[in-house]
């Protein structure tokens, strides 16, 4: 009989998984700017590792149970399910995009995407619809938070994944994951 590899997830997977998923949440929830229509952070990083670790799949389980799991235990604001779909499109955009290669190009196009269709767009819809704001008015009030979160994990995620990469050509990430 032939191996064939599978393409389950193992326990360290899981467990690692796990990891992103906590640090995700905690970074969202409680190292974050946030306001009611507003949020600048460091969140994505989880997301971005695992997306880039386990692809589109992984990037949208550590994206929507982030949300979820996050807004359950410590909400900033009332549940909307919206800001979930977001977070799990987010992740499969930047497994989908950095998941084979990574480099400035495609992390570029990832964030553009992520930040422009799911932050600015679909959050402000999910927001407007929320609180009953204006949907335009609105979208024009959010253009600096993502200009300002563009910039951010554009300069960030290059030099984070750069350290990623190293860490997973040494022994010490093969024996963890």
């Amino acid at each position: 009989m032939s191996k064939i590899k599978s393409t389950h997830l193992n326990t360290k997977s899981i467990a690692l998984l796990a990891l992103f998923l906590a640090t995700e949440i905690v970074l969202s929830r409680f190292l974050s700017i946030a306001l009611w229509n507003l949020k600048i952070g460091f969140a994505f990083l989880p997301l971005v590792l695992a997306a880039r670790k386990y692809g589109p799949s992984g990037g949208m389980i550590v994206g929507g149970l982030g949300d979820f799991v996050g807004a359950i235990l410590f909400p900033i604001g009332a549940y909307y399910p919206g800001f979930t779909l977001t977070a799990i499109l987010n992740g499969f955009v930047f497994g989908f995009v950095l998941h084979k290669k990574c480099n400035l190009p495609r992390i570029i196009v990832a964030v553009l995407i992520a930040q422009i269709f799911g932050s600015l767009l679909l959050n402000t819809l999910w927001i407007s619809r929320l609180y009953g704001s204006p949907f335009i008015p609105l979208l024009f009030s959010r253009i600096v938070q993502v200009c300002i979160s563009v910039v951010i994990e554009i300069i960030t995620l290059p030099i984070v994944l750069k350290y990623m990469q190293k860490f997973e050509r040494s022994n010490t990430f093969s024996k963890i994951s």
